[in-house]
């Protein structure tokens, strides 16, 4: 039994008390042939769908349903994702809510908070700068702290992806999550305890949690690269990472243009648009970071879609 990791129950009650206010994502079966990896089918699990796009939103709903909110609100420090799913989360129960991001958050993600209505502060270049920021607020004001990842509300939360996906494909051999904090691989980790093979992709400028396992605990890692604001928090959580040691089978890099080229694959062949975290444990199938067996079955969460890469206007006239 690992110290403070959710339960297969914790998770249920969890999916029960936030259900009325997520949305299961669906699951799709593509032909490997059609996206161009070695595997013969993937299964994908739509996640991007998910409220204020993103898995985010089931932890911060499972954090303002689940814990006493005092009248100085809540706040959140995030790279963009999660600060959208607090934002929106506290605008569905009317609870006030202040968002740190660094600079580095893309301008689609900011402008999504914003237009959650709650209040935004932009502060350093990256998360760890945000969320000292959002420290000291804390410490001014009372306001409770919704933490991204390190937080068993937070790994109960993201557990209930795993949940879903098992009531939906109770078959895959082998699960591709995208790792930043590891809030969202260590819940679903705490849901399967090792029926399936969890790989963790993350990009080769951020690699928290394969530096923290070949370390034997959470260490500073680099944080840039391409998906800067949603996979790069410097440190896997102290939480997370005995989940990752016991049930994370291996964890795999990808550079950023891998990182791109899955984006545009999922956009041609699909007409998926993700950012770049999202796409990332895509990219280690078109990459051959990982490589299937022949016969294995594999899922991909396919986890955010907080991008301005797609826009749209009207035709030029004639």
């Amino acid at each position: 039994m690992i110290a403070d990791a959710p339960t297969a129950s914790d998770i249920e009650e969890t999916e029960r008390l936030i259900r009325p206010y997520i949305r299961q994502t669906p699951l799709i079966g593509v032909a490997g042939a059609d996206v161009g990896v070695a595997a013969a089918r993937l299964l994908l699990k739509l996640e991007f769908l998910q409220h204020a796009g993103s898995f985010k939103s089931r932890g911060a709903f499972t954090h303002l349903l689940g814990r006493s909110v005092p009248a100085a609100g809540v706040v959140a420090a995030s790279g963009g994702n999660h600060g959208a799913a607090v934002a929106y989360a506290a605008m569905k129960l009317g609870i006030p809510a202040r968002i740190f991001v660094p600079t580095v958050a893309a301008a689609a993600k900011v402008e999504q908070i914003r237009s959650y209505g709650a209040q935004l502060t932009i502060s350093g270049e990256r998360y760890a700068d945000a969320l000292a920021a959002s420290e000291r607020w804390i410490e001014q004001t009372g306001a409770l702290a919704i933490h991204a990842f390190d937080h068993v509300a937070t790994l109960k939360g993201q557990g209930t992806v795993g949940l879903e996906l098992d009531r939906q494909a109770a078959d895959i051999d082998t699960l591709l999550v995208a790792v930043g904090g590891g809030g969202l691989i260590g819940g679903i980790a705490a849901w399967y305890r090792g029926r399936v093979k969890l790989v963790g992709v993350e990009p080769s400028a951020a690699p928290t949690l394969t530096r923290a396992l070949a370390h034997g605990g959470p260490v500073d890692a680099e944080a840039g690269g391409v998906a800067a604001d949603s996979l790069a928090p410097r440190r896997v959580g102290q939480l997370v990472y005995p989940l990752a040691a016991h049930y994370v089978a291996q964890t795999v890099l990808v550079a950023d243009d891998a990182i791109v080229r899955a984006q545009d694959t999922l956009w041609r062949a699909l007409r998926i648009v993700t950012e770049p975290g999202g796409a990332a444990a895509f990219a280690a199938l078109e990459s051959g970071a990982y490589v299937p067996a022949p016969d294995e079955r594999v899922g991909v969460l396919l986890c955010g879609a907080n991008s301005d890469a797609v826009t749209f206007a009207l035709p030029r006239a004639a």
